[in-house]
């Protein structure tokens, strides 16, 4: 387990440098952390070190939007605040997407929590102050 600090935005560069290699290792990563803390946020900068060149949005409607690396490798977002039951993420093939080997940036996990894979990453974003942030870094099962 390993905790930043940060104050601001600027220094999300430095985390997702941090989490890149991680990714690398367990390419399923979740997000933890209230509305606002940070999550979205905190992919698109991961996503502009892997070389994504598309805009990005959280996919709060659509569930799951895919962007492509520098070597066009699929990278999945997905943003499960919306779903009310397991049947939903089933119903877009998450499980498919969570054991295909690609990146995989999870906001809302605990929403579909069975079917998160063994071995991934936890992010928790923690609001600590007005500005700053506390970002712990888990590994499971890796």
């Amino acid at each position: 387990m390993k905790t930043l600090t940060i104050a601001y935005e600027s220094e999300l560069a430095d985390v997702a440098r941090e989490l890149l290699p991680l990714i690398q290792r367990q390419p399923i990563v979740c997000f933890h952390g209230e509305m606002g803390a940070g999550k979205t946020t905190l992919i698109k900068v991961i996503c502009e070190q892997l070389g994504v060149q598309d805009a990005m949005s959280s996919p709060t409607f659509s569930i799951v939007n895919e962007y492509r690396d520098a070597e066009d490798a699929p990278i999945y977002h997905f943003d499960f605040y919306r779903v009310e039951k397991l049947q939903e993420a089933l119903d877009i093939g998450a499980d498919e997407y969570f054991y295909s080997g690609d990146v995989c940036l999870i906001e809302w996990p605990e929403m579909i929590k069975e079917l998160i894979p063994e071995s991934h990453l936890e992010i928790n974003i923690k609001l600590v102050g007005a500005n700053q942030r506390e970002i712990t870094i888990l590994s499971h099962g890796g």
